[in-house]
């Protein structure tokens, strides 16, 4: 169950301000990981393979439609894998889902996109902060389950009354159609597009400012605090 790693403290060279101590944390549990880096690689894959253009050889098509619906099982079942982590993982695992009940985090919300707007530094996090909460929430999670009904409902026209079409077939006819419900699927396809450029743009500005090992924690899931720093409330 969850529990907090942490390793013993180590002098680290400060980029700026020369010699500073440092603690090692570990934040980002393996699954975590993971699940990033597949999540990344579904994403990627399914975008490309769904807007490939028309059926202009149906071989080679058919071997793209393979591709994406293979990719879309991985992505579901890697989907439900983080769902089902956010439970067992660290407490880490759980930052910055959104409390939209307390005034507390809607104050740290405003806050840290005001600091975002005017580039500036703020409070680091280890886990991550509100405005990524409300990203992740927003586009991973509201993103990605449009994606699996609506993908999985336009899958299931190839057998009708078959399992999936018990399971999702309803989203047709409740989106106006077939041809509605795939300009959905694209239309939030396009949303993870927007998801990257905002990621990229916070997790760049973010390692600029705090040089806490965000980038690399992803890979090997330690992240770095100063020992005079405060702990956050992650």
């Amino acid at each position: 169950m969850a529990h907090h790693d942490t390793t013993a403290m180590e002098s680290i060279q400060a980029p700026v301000s020369g010699p500073a101590r440092f603690e090692r944390i570990y934040v980002w549990q393996l699954p975590i990981r993971l699940f990033h880096w597949l999540n990344g690689l579904c994403v990627t894959v399914l975008f490309l393979s769904g807007s490939s253009g028309e059926a202009w050889n149906k071989f080679f098509m058919g071997w793209v439609r393979e591709i994406h619906f293979s990719f879309a099982f991985v992505f579901v079942v890697n989907y439900a894998w983080r769902g089902a982590w956010f439970f067992l993982g660290n407490h880490y695992a759980r930052t910055g889902f959104p409390s939209i009940w307390s005034r507390t985090w809607w104050r740290s919300l405003l806050h840290q996109l005001s600091l975002y707007l005017r580039l500036e530094a703020g409070k680091p996090h280890l886990g991550h902060n509100p405005m990524a909460g409300v990203a992740y929430t927003t586009f991973v999670i509201g993103l990605g389950t449009a994606q699996i009904f609506t993908g999985f409902a336009l899958y299931s026209q190839s057998n009708p009354g078959g399992f999936i079409d018990g399971l999702v077939g309803w989203v047709i006819p409740l989106l106006g159609g077939p041809f509605q419900t795939l300009m959905w699927h694209h239309l939030t396809a396009w949303g993870f597009v927007v998801f990257v450029i905002l990621h990229l743009y916070i997790i760049l500005l973010d390692s600029r400012e705090f040089r806490n090992g965000l980038i690399g924690s992803m890979i090997h899931g330690n992240k770095f605090r100063r020992v005079s720093e405060e702990p956050d409330d992650d």
